[in-house]
């Protein structure tokens, strides 16, 4: 396996809808893609983050990576079993809205506080290309939120109604850390 390199802000693919996966390039086990979805995994793990989608690794696709087992990022987050999820769409959204503090993986040096839904529903396919349908809330339904707004050509400060509170991460350990530790109604 690889470790790719992330795309950063500034970067074109970062700003494009991404192409839906053909199904079929799933069934080869050995494939391009499956060997791309597991350069994926592997860059996820190796930078620390707790999702990843395709264009943050260069690639125009819907494709998104989660996971969050014993993270150095988000220590105090519930755990999320590995998911691969192949053209998701979220097909329910909460009214209920939690903000909270995001970071990410192309905007490295920043946190931004994000109004979210607290509950999604999000329907695709896992890479067997089985159809899944994931019902969540809280830390994952964000998660979920975060990686399909990169599929859509959409970044965190993008979604910031406040832009006071977007922060360097030195200075959001500094001044916002111990706020960020529950999220809180908008």
């Amino acid at each position: 396996m690889a470790v790719l390199k992330v795309t950063k802000l500034g970067n074109p693919i970062l700003r494009e809808v991404s192409k839906p996966v053909d199904l079929n390039l799933l069934s080869d086990p050995d494939g391009e893609l499956q060997i791309f979805i597991d350069d994926m995994i592997d860059t996820m793990h190796e930078e620390g983050g707790v999702g990843l989608a395709a264009p943050q690794v260069g690639k125009s696709l819907r494709i998104l990576v989660m996971e969050c087992e014993d993270s150095e990022r988000y220590p105090d987050r519930e755990s999320i079993s590995l998911e691969v999820i192949i053209n998701p769409e979220i097909t329910y959204f909460d009214e209920e809205k939690i903000s909270g503090w995001e970071s990410c993986l192309s905007l490295i040096d920043f946190s931004g506080y994000v109004p979210r839904s607290k509950r999604v529903i999000v329907e695709g396919y896992n890479r067997d290309g089985n159809p899944i349908k994931i019902d969540t809330d809280d830390f994952s339904a964000i998660v979920l939120q975060h990686e399909i707004d990169h599929l859509n050509g959409i970044v965190f400060i993008d979604r910031m109604p406040d832009l006071t509170k977007l922060s360097y991460q030195e200075e959001f350990k500094t001044f916002w850390m111990e706020e960020a530790t529950a999220p809180t109604e908008p």
